[in-house]
């Protein structure tokens, strides 16, 4: 019975912190999906680091990629990987140290495969230079 108490707290848990952390990731990026324009050229920059990391390691095309649907997925993500850590984290009754040393390999390991993945369907949608 214990088991069930907990494991439907952990998806409960990890619900409600997806959905409060989608949108707040999302709703301060659709500010930014038209990006600042600099003095020097008056081109648009984009302000999003993880579009700018996926740019330098995809060789991406930032005129062919729809910021829309990248910024979308980009809260996706950083929600689904905030929301896994820090219900895994919860659930597990160590010491705070095993516990921060098992997030932060979650963490570094779940961003790094994440946006991996992410970066490839980007290139295979055809928005590489």
């Amino acid at each position: 019975m214990e088991y069930k108490i907990s494991i439907i707290s952990g998806i409960v848990t990890f619900f409600v912190v997806f959905l409060v952390d989608y949108f707040a990731i999302l709703l301060p990026k659709t500010k930014v999906i038209s990006g600042k324009k600099t003095k020097k050229n008056k081109k648009k920059e984009t302000t999003i680091m993880e579009l700018e990391y996926l740019k330098n390691r995809f060789k991406l095309d930032l005129f062919k990629v729809d910021l829309d649907y990248c910024i979308k997925w980009f809260a996706f993500l950083n929600s689904f990987i905030i929301s896994i850590t820090s219900t895994i984290i919860m659930l597990i009754p160590w010491n705070m140290i095993f516990q921060l040393m098992i997030g932060f390999v979650l963490l570094m390991g779940l961003i790094y495969s994440l946006y991996e993945l992410f970066g490839r369907h980007l290139v295979k949608k055809g928005w590489t230079r």
